[in-house]
């Protein structure tokens, strides 16, 4: 919102020795905050005047340009100008048409600065001395109005000679806030004014505070079928208005103030008192208006051309758009834009003004539906207050009459009444309660009436307090609270330290997680955090299929993006995405990982909703939390491209499978688990280069090396690999006191065996065969080496094992290694049909 400080002065009583700057302090105090401080004019330098043009002689140049050669009238300024005769006048080249012999034009004399550091001298040119540079709006760094030319001086306007300054506007600072969607009074001049009044303690003029004729229902008939999308609608009808009449200068120059564009008088009077009252308005041509006028929701197949020219098929029903219409059908998009059909033109004589109340969510919808933003869809989505509209058109009457020449028709037409605004009680102590300030209940209700509240004292200091008509948001004790607080200042809330918490550290699951982030670190590893947002294509790029769990989603309510409109029920799409980007950008090798909840929707039903008066029960948040979907941590990794850089010491090696397999062992060693490691098929991963991750026979996730199809979807390098864990399923099997290592100063016992098994049986098998029938005195096995080929026979492979056998307590005779070893390879035997090379 840009409020012009003149104006606000019109309206406020304000000391002189309230600056702008103090000003805008004390408004960001108070809530409006402030966005800039712009001045037209303030880098414009030396004798800027009002001349008359005295003579214009067009000059035809070669090039075909014609210039006009003026002599123009800048009367007392003249002493400025060395040499210059008053009755020849100041000599200027103008290249602009739009102006004649006799008209007022603004001129910069030698010596003067214009925006970009332009400096204007007297220099020949076209064969003349141009002393000086009549202006255009452009060039003074004004908003155009349309026309590409010099700025014409209303005949009534400042003599020759008159610094132009204050006709131009110049000096006159306009403040810009952010304003809050809770705040949209503060739209508008009388909303800005009111809360410099509250501020400063100074009087306030209400600019709707005014007479309005007497309500006859003649202006013209008006028919409200939807009274709760349209509490109030007055109308008003005026004739013989001039389409021509220009729109006055303080009129205009406080729109494009405001940040719009004059457009005609008509229009620019709509704008004025939207500005001045916060109360949007519209004018129809009344002669293009077919009979009576109907507010009413849209139905099924109607369509609006808007003034912006498009046209918008409307929605039907309850909650479809309210329009405004006449026999025809709609010609208004109610409270957000007018219709091309109505249309005020340059032939309108008679306008019928419309000024209502709408309800601010069919507003708020109306606008995201049509992608149509307003300025007064902005304002009424917002809210405004239901008692403005007969103000508001009798407002815009008075100066379509004033400047347009037009006759007030008798009659007013108004329908409906505001609705009450709802009275809040609250305990005169709660402000001081909530605040820590001390603020006395006689302090705490006169605030409350400066904000234009009305209170009702009643017993044992609790008041009832009902709020302004244009406070809509004030709904709760606490918002009150708020409003008191804010004048008496937060400045003066005191700052005191929070009591320090007698805390009991991290729990065991934090302590987990955080050996997790160490161990991954510890790897190489680096972490990331992506967006948990996932679409149908997303498990495309995948490759899961159609009944694949995973892609059963928890939708979200409201999404940010249309493609990815549910949570995660994986982390890997994100890593990956951001391995790809990574490996794009011209990194030679990525090493990532995440931790993070996934969710699975759960069939308990919707969440129950329960007030904000009392604390929910522990039965009431047992139920809320049994609606919520399933949610585990999990832990997922993607390792792509160069996992051992290359250099003058040697190739390095690219990131694969077994490399994922060796981030899992080295986690689960940190947590003290024994982790199986089985075959299996998973997408994304690719078939037979997949393991099944599992502890004490439950799974707990996969690793191994992408699928060729996921790589080349997200962009890494063949062979990239991954692993994804259920990291609470994995921290719930970790013990609480893991086993320490066993020491033993006894010598080691080697032996290695060789095993023939089917090529369909698993090493991850045959290993844990060989421990379960070792013994206690295993103390390592290790795969060393694997063959295929002749030798062993086809569909067969040999695997070769090293065992390492320890006694803590004497060293280990060959008798007793040799039956641990034949105790291991019967194990074996017996549950994978090996047979020993």
């Amino acid at each position: 919102m840009k409020a012009p400080v003149s104006w606000i002065r019109e309206l406020v009583d304000l000391p002189e020795t309230v600056t702008t700057e103090v000003l805008t302090d004390r408004l960001t105090a108070l809530g409006l905050k402030l966005e800039g401080i712009e001045a037209a004019g303030a880098d414009i330098e030396g004798p800027l005047v009002i001349g008359r043009v005295l003579t214009q002689d067009k000059e035809p140049q070669k090039n075909g340009k014609v210039i006009n050669w003026c002599r123009v009238d800048i009367g007392a300024a003249g002493e400025l100008v060395e040499g210059y005769d008053p009755a020849e006048g100041q000599g200027i080249v103008c290249g602009a048409h739009n102006f004649g012999p006799g008209d007022k034009v603004v001129v910069i004399l030698p010596g003067g600065v214009l925006p970009g550091d332009f400096r204007i001298s007297a220099r020949k040119t076209y064969g003349h001395v141009s002393a000086g540079m009549i202006c255009s709006a452009s060039e003074l760094g004004l908003p155009e109005d349309g026309s590409d030319g010099i700025i014409v001086v209303p005949e009534d306007g400042p003599e020759p000679g008159t610094d132009a300054r204050e006709f131009l506007g110049f000096g006159d600072e306009v403040i810009e806030f952010e304003i809050n969607p809770d705040r949209a009074y503060a739209l508008s001049l009388r909303g800005v004014a009111r809360e410099a009044a509250l501020g400063f303690g100074v009087p306030f003029t209400d600019p709707a505070d005014r007479a309005v004729p007497e309500v006859d229902g003649k202006a013209w008939e008006v028919v409200v079928d939807d009274p709760t999308g349209c509490p109030v609608f007055a109308a008003r009808l005026v004739s013989g208005f001039d389409p021509s009449a220009p729109t006055p200068e303080h009129i205009k120059r406080r729109v494009e103030q405001a940040g719009m564009r004059s457009i005609s008088l008509a229009v620019d009077v709509t704008n004025y008192v939207m500005l001045e009252l916060g109360q949007p308005t519209h004018g129809y041509d009344a002669d293009k208006v077919a009979g009576s006028l109907g507010v009413r929701r849209a139905r099924a197949g109607e369509r609006i051309t808007t003034l912006d020219d498009a046209v918008r098929d409307l929605s039907p029903g309850n909650d479809g758009d309210l329009v405004i219409t006449d026999d025809s059908g709609p010609i208004g998009l109610a409270g957000v834009m007018g219709g091309a059909t109505t249309e005020i033109s340059g032939t309108t004589t008679r306008i019928l003004v419309e000024a209502a109340h709408w309800d601010p969510v069919s507003m708020f919808r109306t606008g995201k539906r049509h992608k149509l933003s307003s300025e007064a869809g902005k304002r009424n989505e917002r809210g405004v207050d239901p008692l403005l509209p007969a103000g508001a058109a009798d407002r815009v009457v008075e100066l379509l009459v004033e400047h347009g020449g037009a006759t007030a028709e008798p009659g007013f037409t108004l329908v409906g009444t505001a609705p009450p605004q709802p009275t809040v009680t609250i305990a005169t102590d709660l402000p001081a309660q909530l605040s820590g300030i001390e603020i006395s209940a006689m302090t705490a209700v006169e605030h409350l009436r400066a904000i234009g509240a009305t209170v009702a004292e009643h017993e044992d200091g609790v008041v009832g307090v009902t709020p302004p008509s244009w406070r809509p948001d004030i709904t709760d004790p606490h918002d009150l609270v708020e409003e008191v607080v804010r004048i008496v200042g937060y400045d003066q809330v005191p700052s005191l330290l929070p009591r320090r918490a007698t805390g009991r550290g991290l729990t065991r699951l934090q302590r987990l997680r955080r050996r997790v982030g160490r161990s991954l670190a510890g790897a190489g590893l680096v972490e990331v955090v992506s967006f948990p947002f996932v679409g149908e294509a997303t498990f495309d790029r995948l490759g899961l299929t159609a009944d694949d769990p995973r892609r059963a989603t928890v939708p979200l309510a409201n999404p940010l993006s249309s493609e990815e409109p549910a949570y995660t029920t994986t982390l890997l799409p994100g890593l990956l995405e951001a391995a790809g980007r990574n490996i794009g950008r011209g990194a030679p090798g990525v090493a990532l990982f995440e931790t993070a909840t996934v969710a699975f929707p759960s069939d308990n039903g919707p969440a129950p909703i329960y007030g904000v008066h009392t604390r929910p029960t522990e039965a009431e948040v047992d139920k809320l939390i049994e609606a919520l979907p399933v949610q585990p941590q999990h832990l997922a990794v993607v390792l792509a491209g160069e996992r051992q850089r290359s250099g003058w010491w040697g190739a390095g090696a690219d990131a694969a499978w077994s490399d994922a397999l060796a981030v899992v062992r080295r986690l689960a060693t940190e947590l003290g688990v024994e982790l199986r490691v089985t075959a299996t098929h998973r997408m994304p991963w690719h078939p037979g280069r997949c393991a099944l991750l599992s502890i004490d026979e439950v799974e707990i996730g996969c690793a191994g090396e992408l699928h060729p199809k996921v790589c080349k979807s997200f962009g890494l390098p063949a062979r990239a690999a991954a692993i994804e864990l259920d990291l609470d399923a994995l921290l719930a099997a970790t013990p609480t006191v893991a086993a320490g290592p066993q020491f033993s100063t006894m010598p080691l016992a080697k032996e290695d065996v060789a095993l023939v098994v089917d090529a369909s049986v698993t090493a991850a098998d045959v290993e844990a065969a060989l421990r379960d029938g070792a013994g206690p005195l295993l103390e390592s096995v290790r795969l060393f080496d694997a063959y295929t080929g002749a030798q062993v026979g086809e569909g067969k492979k040999s695997l070769a094992f090293a065992l390492r056998f320890r006694a803590p307590d004497r060293t280990l005779t060959e008798g007793e290694a040799g039956a641990a070893r034949d105790a291991a390879v019967a194990e074996a035997a017996s549950r994978t049909g090996a047979v020993q090379r």
